[in-house]
């Protein structure tokens, strides 16, 4: 089924939150751990438009549907962030202005080079770049909404379930849009398919891990991912990835959760 680009314009909109309870985390505050995953997130959404801006200078850019998309998509992952500011906020975490100019500031040399890399290689493998983008897209997404998903499920916390379920609503829609776009030029170009493939196997990682220090991307996997549920969790994520045209077989999550140490898949990967 096509997305429904029109629609979507005009649904995007930032988390309505007005009756959450945030208070109610000071009467049951979330684990240590589960904080150390929120932060991370919290991060990593609003670091959104830092990859937004890595995007435009690429041949996505000419794309009249994937930057009307990029647009809604920044906007409402931005409120994302916003959100799970607001839990961490009810903790005495810090966040705010100030830490995500830290966070971006102690990428260096990285952040001021990402633009130019992003370019470079994009431009160089021209418009079926469009299509790794968009398969890129679909794999962060599904890892993103497992991911949540998973946090809620340990927690069983009723106030963080509610926020996270508001926010794995519009996750769902991105989802849709990336895997959509990314379906039909796989399976029209052999070389995208080829690219594809090549770009995920060659540089993919977890989502947030050229950010955040090695140390917390092993915590969140570890924490999300481990165990029986999250190895169930690693099969369902590689399964959606496989039925992307020329990406069978990739075994992508699962390797990733290996890198990171968790031991359930660690022995399976070839």
């Amino acid at each position: 089924m096509a997305f429904d680009l029109d629609s979507y314009k005009h649904a995007a909109a930032k988390i309505d939150d007005g009756d959450i309870e945030y208070g109610r985390f000071r009467d049951r505050p979330l684990s240590p751990a589960a904080l150390r995953c929120l932060r991370y997130m919290c991060d990593i959404e609003s670091h959104t438009v830092c990859y937004l801006r890595d995007l435009l200078v690429t041949p996505s850019h000419a794309d009249p549907d994937v930057t009307a998309f990029l647009t809604m998509w920044a906007y409402e992952e931005y409120w994302h962030g916003e959100v799970l500011a607001k839990v961490l906020d009810a903790h005495d975490m810090p966040t705010g202005n100030a830490h995500i100019a830290a966070v971006r500031a102690g990428l260096g040399w990285r952040d001021r080079w990402a633009p130019i890399q992003q370019a470079l290689a994009a431009n160089l493998v021209g418009v079926d770049f469009v299509a790794v983008h968009m398969t890129w897209g679909a794999v962060n997404e599904w890892s993103t909404h497992a991911g949540y998903s998973r946090l809620a499920e340990r927690e069983q916390h009723p106030i963080l379930t509610d926020v996270l379920d508001r926010i794995m609503r519009q996750e769902t829609r991105h989802i849709a849009f990336y895997a959509t776009q990314a379906r039909d030029p796989l399976l029209r170009s052999s070389r995208a398919r080829r690219l594809a493939r090549f770009a995920l196997r060659r540089f993919w990682a977890p989502v947030g891990s050229g950010v955040m220090p090695p140390a917390e991307t092993t915590h969140l996997i570890g924490y999300l991912l481990g165990g029986p549920s999250g190895a169930t969790v690693i099969d369902q994520l590689d399964e959606r990835i496989h039925r992307l045209p020329g990406l069978d077989g990739l075994r992508l999550v699962r390797r990733a959760a290996a890198v990171h140490g968790v031991r359930e898949v660690a022995n399976l990967v070839a």
